[in-house]
C-alpha cells in the first residue's frame, strides 16, 4: 500500500505537521492548474470523430483540420467583456447582466398542433362513442390528451430560463474550478445546426447535474433552449413541474402500458406527435443513454432507448428529413453528487431536498473544487447511419451456445458468430416498433455510447487512483508516464499544468481514501487506506479502462495462454521463453470477449470480434509487450520483397470473414510471438491485467459462491447474497475492489446468460435456480478454473 513520491516536495510551513497538511490540501493548488495548454508539451489528440464505416459522408463533411487548432474555453468564466456594458458596477453584476442578454427563441403552440395531428385524430375517432357527429371531438378524450401533454412537457418560461442561467452560473462557479469545452467541437455542432436538421444530443450520465449543466452550456453558446428527457422516477412532482418550465420532458407512465391498451395507444400517439413537432421546430433534444447514477442494473438506459426510438420513428416516418446525432460526455475529477452509499438506490430528488443537497455540496466541497470537461463529439446523420448500418448485421448466438461447451470441455471450437447479449429491457414505446427497428435502436445506442466514451477525457483523479491502487512507486514520474501512454492511445486528458501541482490537486481530492505522511528529507509517503475505500479507487481507475481496453484484454489472454505452461509467479524471463502462436492468441481473446459483458466492452456493432482480435494483437505489438519470433524455415516477417501476389486480393472488406479466407488464417497461424524482455514490460503487463481484475475476480468469486448460495432466489436476492459473499471474502484477502454492487449484478446476469443459472416463473415472480448442468461440483470447478486462467496475481 505504500507509495513514495519520487521527487521531494518541500513544504512551505515546517512549524507543525498540521500546518503542513493544511498547506498540502489547500485550494490554492487548484488555481495553478491549466486546462488549455498541452500537458508537458505533449501532443493533445483531437477526439470525437464519428464512425467512418457507418457514416463516411458525415465523417468528411462536418470536419476540417483547422478546428483542431482551436483551444478550450471556460463556459463558466463570465466577465465584463462578455456583456455589452462596461464599468465598475458591471464587473460586479456581470453574471446578472449576462443572463439577461441570453437569447431565448420563441416556442410553438405545441398542444394545438398535437391535437390537430392526423395520428391523434385517428386515435380520438376510434375512441368516439357511437352516434357522435363527424369531426366532433369527445370531451373526455380531449381532456385526456391535454393531461398527457401536461405531464410530457410545458412551454419554457423565458423569465425562469434567465433566472435559472444566473443561479446555475453562480452555483457552478462555487462548485467547480472550471468547465472546459473545446471550441473545435462547438464549431462542428454549430455547423451541423446551420444545416437545418434538428440536433439530438445523446449523453452519458455520470451525475444528476448533467441535466442542468448541459442546457446551461448550450444556452450560453447560443445553441438555443435544450429540451432534456428526464427520468420521472428521479424527481418529485414539484421538481418535475419546475423542470418542465425550464424545457424538461417526462415520458407519461401510460406510454409503458401494453400494446393492446387503449390508454397506452393514446399516450404513445401523443408522445410520438409531440416529438415530431419538437424536431420540426428545430429545438435541440438531450437524451441520456446511461442509467441514472447509483442505479444497479444495465448500463444502457431503457428510457433513453425509448426516446431514441421515438426520434428514429419520426425520421423514418418523414416528419423531418434527417436528424443530426451528437454523442456527448461529461467527465468530472470527482462526481459532486456521488452517493456515499453505493449499495442502495438514491431516492427521488425533491425541490427542497435538492436545495439542501446543493448547500451540503457547497459546504462539503469547500476548498477542493473540481475540474469538468464537456465533450461534444462530431455530429452524424441519422438517415445515413440507418441506410448503412443494416449491412453490418450478421448471425448471433447466445452466450450459453458460444461458451458453455468450451467451459465444460465438450468442445474446443469457437463458433464463427457474434454474441447476442441484451440486458436492457424493452419498454412500451420501443415495443411499438418493428423487431428490425428495435434492433436498429439498440445497436445505435451502443454505437453512440461507444463514441461518447471514446471522446471522454481521462481526469487526474483516475490516473492517481490507478497508481495508488496498483502500488506504483514514484508518483511524479509514474503520473507523467501514464498520462503520456493515455495520449498516445488517442484519448485526451482533462488537465494540464505543472506536474507537481497536478499530483497535489489529485491527492487533495482523494484525501478521504489516502493518508499522506512526511518522512525524512521532505519526501512524502502516500498510503491508500485499506478497506471499502479501495472500491472507490477501483471505480475511479475504471475510467482508464476504455483507453487501455484492447491491451488489457490481450494481456489477460496471454496470461491464460501461459497459465498451463509456466507458474503464474514464475520469473518474467521464464515466461518470455514460451512461444505464443497467433491462432492460440486469437482463441483466448475470443473466449475473453465472450465472457466479458457487452456493457463493459461497448464494441461497435459494425466491428466483428475477429477484427477486434487483430486489433488486440496489433496493440500488444505496438506497445512492445509482444515481439515477433521467426521460426526455423519460415519467411521473415519483415521480408516483404519475397512476398508474391496471388490470385487472392490483398485487401478485404472490413468484417468480411468468409470461408474463402480460411487459408489466410492458416498462414497467419504460423506466426509466433514472445513476451518482450524490456525492463518496463513486467510492470506494464501487470498493470494491464489488473485493469480487468476486479470484474474477473468477482466472476471467479461468484463461481465459488454457487455451492453456498441460497437458491432459488430473485435476481436482486442473488445479487445481494453474492455481494455479501464478496464483502466477507474481501475482509479475509483484503481485495475490496471486487466488493461492488454493480460487479455483483453483472456476475449474476452473466451466469444467467451462460446457463449457470436458469430463470423459472413462480407466483412471486421470476426466480433463479442453479441449472442441473452446474449442480455438480466438478462443473463448478471447471467454471471457476476457466475464469481464473485470465486473472494475473
Amino acid at each position: 500500500m505504500d507509495t513514495v513520491l519520487g521527487a521531494r516536495l518541500q513544504t512551505q510551513q515546517r512549524s507543525s505537521q498540521n500546518g503542513w497538511e493544511t498547506s498540502l490540501w489547500s485550494s490554492g493548488l487548484g488555481m495553478k492548474l491549466e486546462a488549455v495548454t498541452p500537458f508537458l508539451g505533449k501532443y493533445r489528440p483531437f477526439v470525437g470523430r464519428c464512425c467512418q464505416t457507418c457514416t463516411p459522408k458525415s465523417w468528411e463533411s462536418l470536419f476540417h483540420k483547422s478546428i483542431m487548432d482551436l483551444g478550450f474555453c471556460d463556459v463558466i468564466l463570465v466577465k465584463e467583456k462578455n456583456t455589452r456594458f462596461r464599468g465598475w458596477l458591471v464587473r460586479r453584476l456581470c453574471y446578472f447582466l449576462w443572463s439577461l442578454e441570453q437569447h431565448i427563441p420563441p416556442c410553438w403552440d405545441v398542444p394545438q398542433k398535437v391535437m390537430e395531428s392526423t395520428r391523434v385524430q385517428k386515435v380520438i375517432s376510434g375512441s368516439a362513442p357511437a352516434g357522435a357527429g363527424e369531426g366532433q371531438v369527445p370531451g373526455l378524450v380531449k381532456k385526456e390528451v391535454q393531461r398527457i401533454l401536461g405531464h410530457l412537457q410545458s412551454l419554457p418560461h423565458p423569465f425562469l430560463l434567465r433566472l435559472f442561467s444566473w443561479v446555475v452560473l453562480r452555483f457552478l462557479n462555487c462548485l467547480f474550478l472550471n468547465v472546459q469545452l473545446h471550441q473545435g467541437h462547438l464549431k462542428m455542432v454549430r455547423k451541423a445546426a446551420q444545416a437545418g436538421s434538428p440536433l439530438v444530443l445523446l449523453c452519458t450520465h455520470k451525475s444528476r447535474l448533467d441535466g442542468i449543466l448541459l442546457p446551461f452550456v448550450l444556452l450560453s453558446q447560443g445553441l438555443g433552449v435544450l429540451r432534456v428527457a428526464w427520468d420521472p422516477h428521479t424527481c418529485s412532482p414539484i421538481l418535475r413541474a419546475l423542470l418542465r418550465k425550464l424545457g424538461g420532458l417526462f415520458l407519461p407512465p401510460e406510454a409503458n402500458l401494453s400494446l393492446d391498451s387503449s390508454e397506452g395507444v393514446l399516450a404513445r400517439s401523443v408522445v410520438h406527435v409531440a416529438v415530431e413537432q419538437l424536431l420540426v421546430s428545430g429545438q435541440p433534444l438531450l437524451i441520456f443513454l446511461e442509467e441514472p447514477p447509483g442505479a444497479q442494473g444495465a448500463r444502457l438506459s431503457a428510457l433513453g432507448q425509448a426516446w431514441l426510438g421515438l426520434v428514429v420513428q419520426a425520421v423514418q416516418g418523414g416528419a423531418v428529413p434527417d436528424a443530426m446525432l451528437v454523442p456527448v460526455a461529461i467527465t468530472y475529477d470527482l462526481v459532486p453528487d456521488a452517493p456515499c452509499d453505493t449499495y442502495h438506490v438514491a431516492p427521488p430528488l425533491g425541490l427542497w431536498t435538492g436545495a439542501l443537497a446543493i448547500l451540503r455540496s457547497l459546504r462539503g466541497w469547500r476548498g477542493r473544487r473540481v475540474c469538468v470537461r464537456v465533450h461534444l463529439a462530431q455530429p452524424f446523420s441519422l438517415q445515413e447511419y440507418t441506410n448503412n448500418a443494416r449491412s453490418c448485421w450478421g448471425s448471433r448466438q447466445t452466450l450459453e451456445q458460444l461458451l458453455q461447451p468450451i467451459v465444460l470441455g465438450h468442445s474446443t471450437v469457437i463458433p464463427d458468430t457474434e454474441k447476442e447479449q441484451e440486458w436492457t429491457p424493452v419498454t412500451g414505446p420501443l415495443l411499438a416498433l418493428k423487431e428490425e427497428d428495435q434492433l436498429l435502436v439498440r445497436r445505435l445506442g451502443r454505437h453512440v455510447l461507444n463514441a461518447s466514451v471514446a471522446s471522454s477525457a481521462v481526469m487526474s483523479t483516475a490516473i492517481m487512483a490507478s497508481l495508488l491502487l496498483f502500488k506504483h512507486q514514484k508518483l511524479l514520474g509514474e503520473f507523467s508516464w501514464l498520462t503520456e501512454e493515455t495520449l498516445l492511445r488517442g484519448f485526451d486528458v482533462g488537465f494540464s499544468g505543472q506536474l507537481r501541482c497536478l499530483v497535489q490537486h489529485a491527492l487533495s481530492l482523494l484525501r478521504a481514501q489516502v493518508t499522506v505522511l512526511r518522512v525524512h528529507h521532505g519526501d512524502l509517503l502516500v498510503v491508500a487506506q485499506p478497506g471499502p475505500g479501495l472500491a472507490h479507487l477501483a471505480r475511479l481507475s475504471a475510467e482508464l479502462l476504455p483507453a487501455f481496453l484492447s491491451e488489457a484484454v490481450g494481456a489477460c489472454a496471454v496470461r491464460a495462454l501461459l497459465a498451463g505452461r509456466v507458474p503464474p509467479e514464475g520469473p518474467w524471463e521464464l515466461q518470455g521463453v514460451e512461444l505464443l502462436g497467433q491462432n492460440e492468441l486469437y482463441r483466448q481473446v475470443l473466449l475473453l470477449l465472450h465472457l466479458l459483458p457487452q456493457d463493459l466492452l461497448l464494441l461497435q456493432p459494425c466491428q466483428s470480434s475477429y477484427c477486434y482480435c487483430q486489433e488486440v494483437l496489433d496493440r500488444l505489438i505496438q506497445c512492445g509487450l509482444l515481439v515477433a519470433e521467426e521460426t526455423p524455415g519460415s519467411r521473415l516477417a519483415c521480408d516483404t520483397g519475397r512476398q508474391r501476389l496471388s490470385a487472392k486480393l490483398l485487401w478485404k472488406p472490413s468484417g468480411d470473414f468468409t470461408d474463402s479466407e480460411s487459408d489466410d488464417f492458416e498462414e497467419a497461424g504460423g506466426r509466433y510471438f514472445r513476451l518482450s524482455q524490456q525492463s518496463r514490460c513486467p510492470d506494464f503487463f501487470l498493470f494491464l491485467c489488473r485493469l480487468l481484475s476486479p470484474l474477473l475476480k468477482a466472476f471467479a468469486q461468484a463461481a465459488a459462491f454457487l455451492p453456498r448460495g441460497q437458491l432459488p432466489d430473485t435476481e436482486s436476492g442473488c445479487a445481494e447474497q453474492l455481494l455479501q459473499f464478496l464483502q466477507a471474502t474481501a475482509q479475509e484477502d483484503g481485495f475490496f475492489e471486487c466488493a461492488d454492487p454493480s460487479l455483483a449484478i453483472r456476475a449474476v446476469w452473466t451466469f444467467r446468460d451462460l446457463g449457470v443459472l436458469q430463470q423459472m416463473p413462480s407466483p412471486a415472480g421470476p426466480m433463479l435456480h442453479l441449472s442441473p448442468t452446474f449442480a455438480s461440483q466438478q462443473n463448478q470447478k471447471k467454471l471457476e478454473q476457466f475464469i481464473r486462467q485470465f486473472i494475473c496475481g
